[in-house]
């Protein structure tokens, strides 16, 4: 027993048992270029103020989630409460001269069917009662367009999403039209600004890979934009479960620029000694071991490959335990 022990340790000590060969070739490889990108709402729309006035309430703040329609701040204009209540006076005084002149248009009527008036003075009665009915219904329909206005003072929520800012505050003097909050909606994405010189090698629904919080994830870009701003090309990449905390969070994103050649070699196969690299190749009828200079690791068809820089050629057979 003691000597088979020996025996084990021995080939142990000896090193690996190389069992299988590799012929290089050149593999093609995706070039990956690292961004940052933003994380921003698809949609950004402002909820403005229909009507001027003071802000009396205002019931949300940055980083709320509000639904569309919700109500989420209130204009004051106390100047529509006069309006409406001279409107209310003259309509009063309306229906008041509506009252007189119906009793003078019944007692003409009655003079005219006993032929004491002329039907030519019952038709001027007649022509003043519409005329005050038409003004009740100018007046009353001048008070509903008033009262809409006061119904407007209400401030509602453009679409669903999340408050990203809100410039007014209560007991401000806002204008018609000014902006009260912004909201973000429409689900979020990332935002890349990538180099001009990268744009012909982008295409839509190419793979991401992003890193965030020590957790590498995969996208891809759903939109490319035609316009160029500042040299750069805008790109829009959908991400599942991404972190919509803080819009406008900046995210290391690594994108596919192109393809290139390299040569690939099982991990398993370099061996480190005194801070080196180490293969074992081929060399005629025996094995010898090369110094080689090791790029980045990539993952090829579920296998841990890694890319050689330098001390292998193509053609050359390497020795895989």
């Amino acid at each position: 027993m003691r000597i088979a022990n020996l025996l084990a340790g021995l080939v142990l000590a000896a090193g690996p048992v190389w069992a299988e060969t590799l012929t290089l070739t050149e593999t093609p490889v995706t070039e990956w270029k690292a961004v940052y990108g933003r994380v921003e709402a698809r949609e950004s729309v402002p909820a403005r103020a229909r009507i001027g006035g003071l802000v009396e309430e205002l019931t949300v703040s940055e980083g709320d989630l509000v639904e569309s329609g919700q109500k989420i701040a209130l204009v004051r204009d106390d100047k529509i409460v006069f309006q409406i209540a001279a409107l209310d006076a003259q309509i009063d005084a309306l229906k008041a001269q509506l009252a007189t002149a119906e009793t003078e248009l019944a007692r003409g009527q009655a003079l005219v069917d006993r032929g004491v008036s002329t039907r030519q003075q019952l038709d001027q009665l007649r022509t003043t009662v519409d005329v005050v009915r038409g003004q009740i219904a100018s007046a009353e329909a001048e008070r509903a367009v008033i009262a809409q206005r006061a119904s407007e003072g209400e401030v509602l929520a453009p679409g669903a999403g999340r408050v990203l800012t809100v410039p007014a505050t209560v007991g401000a003097v806002v204008l018609p039209g000014e902006m009260i909050a912004t909201i973000g909606g429409g689900g979020f994405f990332l935002r890349l600004a990538i180099p001009e010189r990268h744009s012909e090698s982008l295409q839509e629904g190419a793979e991401i890979r992003m890193h965030s919080e020590g957790v590498d994830t995969a996208g891809r870009i759903a939109k490319i934009y035609p316009q160029i701003e500042s040299g750069r090309v805008i790109a829009d990449v959908e991400v599942d479960g991404l972190d919509t905390a803080f819009v406008n969070a900046r995210i290391l994103v690594r994108l596919p620029i192109g393809e290139r050649t390299a040569l690939l070699i099982p991990e398993n196969a370099v061996r480190t000694r005194s801070g080196l690299d180490f293969v074992t190749v081929q060399a005629g009828e025996g094995h010898a071991d090369r110094v080689v200079v090791l790029g980045e690791p990539i993952i090829r068809n579920d296998q841990p490959m890694v890319e050689v820089l330098s001390g292998l050629t193509p053609g050359d057979v390497l020795v895989t335990p």
